[in-house]
């Protein structure tokens, strides 16, 4: 039994759901998004809330039922909060600035590095010291894929932690050579 799947996704005031065949689109406040499930599960939607079942006992069904879930409960997340990543930038002369919609980043390359976003996505950099970066959107997976990109630039280094990385990202230190 999965844990997750069977734990109904709850609509907030504001947010609609129709349900047709195997796709589920949600329409909230801040956009509409759209999912379709495998035939391996079956949606319904029952008091206020989407509920997901599993279409057999097979290891498939069981897999698609819990994921099917999550990616419903993102929908309903994302319409009503959004997503947000932040990257930040450390290194010497590296720093990162929007220019109209085009993120310009300085990472101690020959040339700046632009980057333009896709739509539905929102970039900003509020620090003073321009060593912030913030992905924000309505689809998940595409601020994560937006966040990813920024961050293969230039990704942080073991010796002196130079380069892109997650908020609050773990990055293992190594020690330099000894004499």
């Amino acid at each position: 039994m999965s844990r997750i799947g069977k734990k109904p996704v709850p609509l907030p005031s504001g947010v609609t759901a129709t349900i047709d065949g195997q796709t589920v689109a949600v329409k909230g406040p801040k956009g509409t998004l759209s999912f379709r499930a495998t035939d391996d599960v079956s949606i319904a939607q029952e008091n206020g809330a989407i509920v997901v079942r599993p279409r057999g006992d097979s290891k498939r069904a069981r897999q698609q039922w819990g994921m099917s879930r999550s990616m419903i409960e993102n929908l309903v997340t994302g319409v009503t909060q959004g997503f947000r990543r932040e990257l930040d930038i450390t290194g010497v002369g590296y720093r990162a600035q929007m220019q109209g919609k085009t993120l310009k980043m300085a990472l101690g390359y020959s040339h700046d590095v632009t980057y333009e976003p896709p739509p539905g996505i929102t970039i900003t950099t509020p620090s003073a010291k321009n060593d912030v970066i913030v992905v924000e959107g309505i689809d998940a997976q595409q601020v994560g894929q937006v966040a990813a990109e920024i961050r293969a630039w230039r990704g942080p280094e073991p010796y002196k932690g130079k380069g892109i990385r997650y908020r609050n990202e773990f990055i293992f230190r190594k020690e330099g050579k000894k004499k």
